[in-house]
């Protein structure tokens, strides 16, 4: 396949002289999809890798920016419409931006959207809205670079290694732990949550993402049954029924209706064999160990 054929963050025509300079000083690999370098700790597709040194290079950072933080297949798709509705809870049920468009492209993300597609991107459709919000895969220690010791606020979502191996296989203890770690050392800026635990008690979870948010529910909406409607708008079913989400296309070309998986905790079962389980399992215990996080 053609280089302009493929997705644009598989692609290699987005990297600068300068970037192959760096890549040809990392280590390298190969996978199914095409070329990988190791940066920071984490492998990243060549255009990818350019969409991080146009984030370190040139975001500007703003004191209330929200930045959603993940790895691949973790519940991103379901914390980005949670937040944005949080946020935009006081519009109308018609008017509610999550009807007409995918999270995805409410909640771009900075290295595999914006600042792959333009090393300076027009951020300005979302600055007419404070806070502005933004979505990562990188570790907290490379996002934190780009963004240059500003205090915005930093949600981490992140599920059992089991569950989201079944849907993408790559970096993910160093990731999980740095934003761990952060939000022990810092957990006004820095919220650390479990999909499995917004899974159990989804209701309780929603009120403890609003109230880090600085957007707590009120009395009266809490009597109102707000928190239910948030989470139904934003339940599996609603979002992946509405049209858009079933015709609609990322940045990369990957049809929405992809990213909206069973959201079952557990399925693994259905696709590890005991052995593989077990083996999971050690290696959960050896890289968290000490860390006081557990699945």
């Amino acid at each position: 396949m053609a280089d302009n054929e493929l997705p644009l963050n598989l692609r290699e025509d987005k990297v600068s002289e300068e970037t192959k300079k760096l890549i040809s000083s990392l280590p390298t690999d190969k996978d199914f999809q095409g070329n990988l370098c190791k940066y920071q700790g984490s492998w990243y597709y060549y255009n990818t890798l350019q969409g991080v040194i146009n984030f370190h290079n040139n975001f500007q950072p703003q004191e209330t920016d929200i930045i959603l933080a993940s790895s691949p297949k973790s519940g991103t798709t379901w914390l980005k419409a949670l937040t944005v509705a949080l946020l935009e809870r006081s519009k109308h049920h018609d008017d509610h931006p999550l009807l007409s468009d995918n999270p995805h492209a409410l909640v771009p993300f900075l290295e595999n959207n914006l600042y792959l597609k333009s090393s300076t991107p027009d951020l300005t459709k979302y600055s007419s809205s404070s806070p502005r919000l933004f979505a990562t895969h990188m570790p907290l220690h490379t996002l934190k670079e780009g963004l240059k010791g500003s205090p915005c606020k930093i949600v981490f979502m992140c599920r059992n290694a089991k569950d989201a191996g079944v849907t993408f296989y790559g970096p993910f203890w160093d990731q999980v732990l740095s934003y761990w770690r952060g939000s022990l050392e810092d957990p006004s800026r820095v919220l650390f949550m479990k999909y499995e635990e917004m899974k159990e008690e989804p209701c309780v979870q929603l009120k403890r993402l609003a109230e880090f948010l600085g957007c707590p529910f009120t009395e009266e909406e809490l009597e109102s049954g707000s928190v239910d409607k948030v989470l139904e708008l934003c339940s599996l079913r609603s979002l992946s029924d509405l049209e858009i989400n079933k015709s609609g296309k990322n940045v990369n070309g990957v049809d929405y209706k992809f990213y909206f998986r069973k959201g079952e905790v557990g399925d693994w079962k259905n696709h590890l064999t005991p052995e593989m389980e077990s083996r999971i399992d050690m290696i959960i215990e050896e890289k968290l160990r000490g860390s006081g996080l557990s699945f």
